[in-house]
């Protein structure tokens, strides 16, 4: 069913696609029109970059949901991000760039191998940044993808306040479909607000500059809380019958350590033998978390309890499963340093 909406919301909105260009349809008008009233933003130079633009299908194809979506899977999942290929890679990226990974740690408080970690999770390092003119890509999206419409429209006007301000032609970045640049993958508005010149040579460049990319993830972080030294999830075991109901309560932490016992929640320390259960009060940090689920098919579901830390990763990525698998790699990294 939800698969069926989103393809007819898609073909109403898309009503317009095959027109010759953007700058001939009245929704793109408007934008042109906001964008001058606001930003005062020359009318004629809008219209000629859209007059250049073109629908582009493969945006659509790659942004639809799966016909099928199947059941969520955590361990398929961490399995595409934290396998051989990927933490060797990682491992050659902290001893290349060591000495930039720790001045980012000392500035901004975020672990070398959470920085890295992200970056191997967003585009293997580098290898994979996406292919797709953004302004193209965003247009797209912005007009004719009414499921996220809102969204995109402020990004695609963060890509031309962006381009302004780098006195760059918005037609030049490439990214991914959904308007991602870069090796850290920032979308335009975390690129304005996140992004920074770590290598000093007074532009941000996070397509071709490592510093940069280093830098702005660790900023970004940063920015958005991330506490130096601070926990961010552990593994435990549940028992009883509340289970979901901590769950549903979401991911930002709320409950203090003293709650868990009375909740059957547990911490669990894996070692070379049997899993063991520790003490719930001792062992646990001293501060508020979060109950979150990984549910794989015919599997166990794992449980972790996340701290303000494992929240931070998920303003990058909204999704418990990406920040584990960012936690994963990183702990991957972390023991071949």
């Amino acid at each position: 069913m939800r698969f069926l909406l989103t393809v007819l919301l898609v073909l109403l909105g898309a009503h317009n696609a095959n027109a010759a260009h953007y700058a001939a349809r009245d929704d793109v008008r408007r934008f042109i029109d906001d964008m001058h009233g606001r930003h005062a933003m020359d009318k004629a130079v809008l219209e000629r970059l859209f007059r250049q633009t073109r629908h582009l299908p493969a945006v659509i194809k790659a942004i639809m949901p799966p016909r099928d979506p199947g059941i969520r899977s955590w361990q398929a999942y961490r399995g595409r991000f934290v396998e051989p290929r990927r933490i060797a890679a990682g491992q050659r990226f902290m001893h290349a760039h060591a000495a930039k990974l720790a001045r980012a740690e000392a500035r901004y408080g975020v672990p070398a191998e959470i920085i890295a970690a992200i970056i191997g999770v967003e585009t293997i390092y580098g290898k994979h940044t996406g292919r797709f003119g953004s302004f193209a890509a965003l247009t797209t999206l912005a007009f004719d993808y009414p499921p996220r419409a809102d969204l995109f429209r402020r990004e695609l006007e963060e890509l031309l306040l962006l381009a302004r301000e780098e006195g760059r032609n918005p037609l030049d970045y490439r990214g991914s479909y959904a308007g991602a640049l870069g090796l850290p993958q920032f979308l335009p508005s975390s690129r304005r607000r996140h992004g920074v010149d770590f290598d000093g040579d007074g532009r941000i460049d996070l397509a071709s500059s490592v510093d940069d990319a280093i830098g702005s993830v660790g900023n970004f972080l940063a920015n958005h809380g991330w506490e130096k030294d601070a926990p961010l999830a552990v593994a435990v075991s549940v028992t009883g019958d509340g289970v979901q109901a901590l769950v549903d309560e979401g991911i930002l932490p709320r409950r203090s350590p003293l709650e868990w016992p009375a909740q059957g929640v547990r911490p669990v320390k894996v070692g070379a033998g049997d899993t063991a259960i520790s003490n719930p009060v001792e062992d646990l940090p001293d501060r508020p978390a979060a109950l979150i689920d990984f549910v794989t098919p015919n599997a166990a579901t794992e449980y972790r309890i996340g701290y303000g830390n494992f929240f931070v990763i998920t303003r990058y990525n909204r999704s418990s499963f990406y920040a584990a698998a960012v936690a994963d790699l990183a702990a991957e990294l972390r023991r071949s340093k």
